[in-house]
């Protein structure tokens, strides 16, 4: 989810979470098996729907590309004019949507509770060997039991000013992340668990040698994946537990030093609440940045609900979907009792 690749509406996001060993070093492991849903997903798009998305992608794309060819400028500088042209797209048909409690889209206690469902206990890829392949697949709950702690790396690219706005946006979120899960989020100079990488595509090209130094047992095919990262792929986040372990215990989000500001807030909001623990995507699941419609960039009301039952101690780290259905129903229906 902002984990950025244009599916079928432009800037979904790709989070690829993925569990660790402790040795020889970080090791991903596919997801295990589990039961049937007891809870039926949410219908999918129709047919129609995803041709318009797709054909609506396909405009906007192309014509930032043709925008960022025919401007003359450097590699990053061009980057940086394709994206402003993908916002304008973008914001020209209604999407990047900022309210926070849409009137237009209310929400039902049960259909949080199959929201979160289908967000939460859900990947958007799974691993066969060194390969991420894409389609839902079942997984345990997940989340993280330490404090989270963001420690933010620049490249050169990035001046002191835009640092600052990455510094003050993602200190704020990270203070709306605690006080909605109430779990320990802040920011760290050293020392941080969640590696948040602000670079141009010229920096994150040459990203391997760097992050041997940071995180010196991440997986060589994470490396690759980040070091390779197409340009419609805003950005991304891989989380990781330990073994055959559900606790979280480190993540690495990779942000575009480009981005204008509204799809840089938008990336910020989807990649940090992803690496939390949501980490699918719903395209039934509204008002919500979780969705790869892009109808809303920032994170809303009924996705702090989220994040606020990820984080019940009613719950815990490995349930399978089976186990967390009727708790989920219960919290639902306590922070939606109009419903």
């Amino acid at each position: 989810m902002r984990a950025a690749a244009l599916r079928p509406a432009l800037l979904g996001l790709i989070v690829l979470l993925a569990a660790c060993a402790d040795r020889p070093a970080i090791e991903a492991v596919p997801p295990p098996m589990r039961p049937t849903p007891a809870v039926a997903p949410p219908a999918g798009p129709t047919q129609e729907e995803l041709r318009r998305a797709r054909a609506s992608r396909n405009r906007i794309t192309n014509a930032a590309a043709a925008d960022a060819q025919s401007s003359g400028l450097g590699p990053d500088a061009a980057q940086s004019a394709h994206y402003r042209a993908v916002e304008r797209g973008l914001l020209a048909q209604g999407r990047l949507r900022r309210d926070r409690v849409p009137l237009d889209a209310p929400i039902t206690a049960d259909r949080l509770a199959s929201d979160f469902i289908q967000i939460a206990l859900r990947d958007e890829y799974s691993r066969s060997g060194d390969r991420l392949l894409p389609g839902a697949q079942d997984a345990p709950l997940r989340r993280w039991r330490d404090p989270v702690r963001f420690q933010l790396e620049f490249g050169q690219s990035s001046d002191t000013a835009l640092q600052r706005i990455y510094r003050g946006e993602i200190a704020a979120f990270a203070a709306r992340l605690q006080r909605v899960t109430g779990h320990p989020v802040g920011l760290t100079g050293n020392g941080g668990n969640f590696l948040v990488l602000i670079l141009s595509d010229s920096e994150r090209k040459s990203i391997g040698q760097r992050l041997g130094t940071l995180i010196p047992d991440l997986p060589a095919q994470d490396v690759a994946a980040l070091s390779a990262l197409d340009r419609d792929n805003l950005c991304t986040v891989f989380a990781y537990s330990r073994g055959s372990g559900t606790d979280y215990v480190r993540a690495v989000a990779l942000l575009r030093a480009e981005l204008p500001p509204l799809l840089r807030s938008s990336c910020i909001h989807e990649e940090l609440a992803q690496g939390m623990g949501l980490a699918n995507d719903s395209p039934t699941a509204r008002p919500s940045i979780f969705n790869d419609d892009e109808e809303f960039a920032l994170l809303t009301r009924h996705d702090e609900l989220l994040l606020q039952i990820l984080y019940d101690p009613r719950l815990r780290p490995g349930m399978t979907e089976a186990e967390a259905i009727p708790i989920v129903r219960e919290i639902a229906a306590e922070l939606l009792p109009s419903s």
